[in-house]
């Protein structure tokens, strides 16, 4: 007796059952789940927060876009012409890939064709822009944010913005005045947007391409030319801040 009592005198006092349970119960960290509705909240709390706020830096962060607009344009007074989504692919161009290059071309066609093959979806291929010869109209068909399959070169594909010219390349007289005043102040305008020099380095033409088979422009291609008409086009536009919106 004396001994059982001296057992009892070492022992804790009695716990309640509800103590008693929670101490028998292994030692967790926190639960997958409990961090997923947890973390869910907060995420939701977050999400409200930007969306009401949207500050500039959040289009910085991978997975969040720029807001967009159905047929609006990144070059004024371009047309809208939606190539095939099968053509190019979904970026966030510059954030996700820097863009470093304009990449010149020539169809070996007309307007019509070039137009039409870029909204075929069997043809696998697209660039940001097309320029016809007759009277310089500029259509575009893929946003500058997004990658246009144009160049032969997946790397080049996604820092470049590709504008194709009607014309041919062992035809000097397709490559109009025309052509080349549009196409300098198209390019002009994507050197600017991007913070990239106006100069060969940056403005490329599809033959320089690594890996390429392709000889656009050709040699009736007057480099000299263009870049003096593309550096004589005023500054008048401006490198896109986070969040704006193309003009339509």
């Amino acid at each position: 007796m004396e001994a059982q009592q001296s057992r009892r005198a070492e022992e804790p006092p009695p716990r309640r059952r509800a103590d008693r349970r929670a101490a028998e119960q292994p030692r967790r960290g926190v639960t997958r789940r409990a961090l997923l509705l947890t973390g869910g909240a907060v995420g939701l709390g977050a999400a409200g927060y930007l969306a009401a706020e949207r500050p500039r830096w959040m289009y910085r962060v991978p997975g969040i876009d720029r807001p967009r607009k159905e047929g609006e344009v990144d070059h004024r007074g371009a047309e809208w012409i939606a190539a095939s989504g099968a053509n190019w692919r979904r970026a966030d161009r510059p954030y996700d890939f820097r863009i470093d290059r304009v990449v010149i071309h020539v169809i070996q066609g007309d307007y019509a064709v070039a137009v039409k093959v870029f909204q075929d979806p069997g043809h696998r291929a697209s660039t940001h822009y097309v320029v016809r010869t007759s009277d310089g109209h500029v259509a575009q068909m893929v946003r500058e944010l997004d990658v246009a399959y144009h160049a032969g070169n997946r790397s080049y594909n996604e820092r470049s913005v590709g504008i194709e010219h009607e014309g041919f390349v062992d035809r000097a007289d397709t490559i109009t005045d025309a052509t080349y005043r549009a196409s300098a102040a198209l390019t002009a305008g994507i050197c600017d947007r991007y913070d990239l020099p106006r100069d060969r380095e940056h403005i490329v033409g599809h033959v320089e391409i690594p890996g390429t088979d392709h000889t656009d422009p050709g040699p009736h291609w007057d480099w000299d030319r263009y870049l003096r008409m593309v550096r004589d086009v005023p500054v008048t536009s401006r490198k896109p801040e986070d969040g704006d919106e193309a003009e339509g």
